[in-house]
């Protein structure tokens, strides 16, 4: 905002917590919630809010951190980007990759 200026509106969801943030930094005159003013800003943080509801799961911190460890270690092992293989390419990795873990799992 500094080196633009002030903007003249802003577009954000109905959330309590956006108002309460343009009171505090003296834009709530320039706030503008709509059901459809929104669409492009609420798409673009689609995976932040999937995130989001997957933690409200999790009641309390260390079941959450023992469960990100976990899921990291295995969806790094297991995430094989199949849009950048060709299904033969992508099958090979993806049994070797399964025969590891079951090694690992048995050991």
């Amino acid at each position: 905002m500094r080196r633009y200026g002030q903007p003249e509106i802003i577009v954000t969801d109905k959330l309590r917590s956006y108002g309460a943030a343009m009171n505090v930094i003296g834009n709530a005159g320039r706030q503008e919630t709509g059901r459809w003013l929104n669409n492009r800003p609420e798409n673009s943080h689609l995976p932040l809010r999937r995130r989001e509801r997957a933690m409200l799961r999790f009641r309390q911190m260390p079941c959450l951190q023992k469960f990100a460890s976990v899921h990291s270690s295995v969806h790094n092992h297991f995430n094989q980007e199949r849009h950048l293989y060709s299904r033969d390419n992508f099958k090979l990795n993806r049994t070797a990759a399964l025969s590891e873990w079951r090694q690992l799992c048995s050991a």
